[in-house]
């Protein structure tokens, strides 16, 4: 169907050639629009390996093998991948907000600053898959595997990763603001300059991790493991560390104003 801006500049078109031009881009339009309906069918019916910038809004695709498809800008809202393959399906640019990603294979995969805000990953390899600047606010991760996946500058706002393995994974300057992160392992990972305010981080492992300057004011770190962690000049003000093990970890410049300290004492 024609846009009606473009039919009504065709119709007050008194130049030959404007209303050619103007023809034409009409019937590119429509080809466009054509084609790419096509392209969603052929893939749908498990006949093309690419969607990029398709309309899937709501497929169900549910244990579909779509490892190295890619799926780059493509409208995968409310989409069930659940128990799908995605081995390095590339969703670079692509909007799953609330879709059903649990229990899926995408190791390998790249999200880069995709949108899945509200999205569902509970169990899903996500092993050294690229999040960079992905938008995962309130996103379901519970239990995901995350080990060297790169999520630097990725929005987890009030994501809840209870027990989510992100060892050796990188999140420089990422926002997990009030996320819950308890039991998570964080081991050897590289949270530079990030925010962790008001994050739950009870009986966490974060044993050798980079939280050089980062915000990490407000967290519940109850019983969490930061042996041999790097906190120089980390915010831990009004914090709790209750049990938490700080043994060999770095706290030059660190802030703890406020802080309830594993011995149970206030930090003036």
């Amino acid at each position: 169907m024609f846009h009606p801006a473009l039919l009504a500049a065709l119709s007050r078109a008194s130049n030959p050639c404007a209303a050619l031009a103007l023809s034409l881009l009409c019937g590119f339009v429509v080809f466009a629009t054509a084609a790419r309906a096509g392209g969603e069918a052929e893939f749908l019916a498990g006949q093309s390996k690419s969607c990029a910038g398709c309309s899937l809004e709501k497929a169900r695709l549910k244990r579909r093998d779509l490892a190295g498809v890619d799926l780059s800008g493509a409208d995968l809202a409310k989409a069930v991948l659940h128990r799908a393959r995605l081995l390095g399906t590339n969703f670079s640019g692509a909007n799953l907000s609330v879709a059903n990603l649990n229990k899926t294979d995408l190791k390998n995969a790249s999200f880069t600053h995709a949108n899945a805000a509200g999205a569902m990953f509970y169990e899903s390899d996500m092993s050294v898959a690229n999040l960079t600047g992905a938008n995962l606010t309130e996103a379901k991760m519970g239990k995901a595997r995350l080990v060297r996946a790169i999520l630097d500058m990725a929005k987890l706002t009030e994501a809840v990763l209870t027990g989510a393995r992100l060892d050796d994974a990188s999140l420089r300057g990422a926002e997990l603001q009030r996320a819950n992160l308890i039991e998570v392992s964080f081991r050897g990972a590289n949270l530079e300059g990030a925010n962790l305010e008001d994050s739950g981080l009870i009986d966490a492992v974060m044993r050798e991790a980079n939280l050089k300057g980062a915000n990490l004011s407000g967290a519940d770190l109850f019983g969490a493991d930061l042996t041999g962690a790097n906190l120089a000049g980390a915010d831990l003000s009004e914090s709790r560390l209750s049990r938490a093990i700080l043994t060999n970890a770095v706290l030059d410049g660190a802030n703890f104003k406020g802080a309830l300290m594993p011995d149970g004492s206030v930090h003036q």
